[in-house]
């Protein structure tokens, strides 16, 4: 069982508005998470983990999930979440950019709305990277930079200003299939969509779901 020793965030007022929201959106959110997490198999890895919203949809061939989630609050829906899971998973506190596992230890990894917050995105995906054995799969769902030239300057504008602050560090105009690749993935699928996928379009609802694949050691 992997153990570490604090918390990386605390954001106790953003955690429960997260929770709120990412439950009331799963009924359209739902199917995509079936998507992101069909076919896998032996260990996963989640990173980010939020509150656990992924877990119910793990499929059976999933052997164990380790589950990382910095942010106590949010860890402690997760803990609950797990009990209620039909696949075994351990959560436990940890940040992307220093993942407390072995090297090469798990089949497949998984990021879900996570890459938007992370202090340091190169540095996570160097460290999932790590993490993964050669050949090993990662699943992403995501939202970043998207729309027309005006979207992507308020993107930039609020991602410099009040935007991180008022959503627990997120940020709207990252590029994560673009930093995917940067690290040495090989992205195999991508598919881009919005949340939500009528009304008003928001600063957040450029989304992406793929899987990438560590290379094998012979074409690292």
């Amino acid at each position: 069982m992997v153990r570490a020793t604090r918390d990386a965030m605390h954001h106790p007022v953003f955690a429960r508005f997260y929770a709120r929201l990412s439950e009331s959106a799963e009924p359209k959110v739902g199917p995509v998470r079936d998507e992101l997490l069909a076919g896998l198999s032996g260990r996963v890895i989640e990173i980010g983990a939020g509150n656990g919203l992924n877990f119910a949809h793990f499929p059976s061939t999933v052997s164990e999930v380790v589950a990382l989630e910095p942010e106590r609050s949010l860890r402690q829906l997760a803990l609950e979440s797990a009990l209620r899971a039909e696949v075994p998973v351990d959560v436990v506190p940890g940040a992307a950019e220093a993942l407390p596992v072995k090297s090469e230890a798990f089949d497949a990894a998984v990021f879900s709305l996570v890459l938007c917050s992370v202090r340091d995105v190169r540095r996570s995906l160097s460290e999932v990277r790590r993490v993964l054995r050669p050949g090993g799969e990662l699943r992403f769902f995501e939202h970043g930079r998207g729309g027309g030239r005006a979207m992507r300057t308020a993107q930039r504008a609020l991602d410099g200003t009040v935007w991180p602050l008022l959503f627990g560090g997120c940020h709207v105009s990252r590029d994560p299939v673009g930093a995917i690749r940067a690290a040495g993935f090989e992205v195999e699928t991508v598919r881009e969509f919005l949340v939500p996928e009528k009304g008003p379009r928001m600063p957040s609802s450029y989304c992406v779901a793929g899987r990438a694949r560590r290379p094998e050691l012979g074409d690292a």
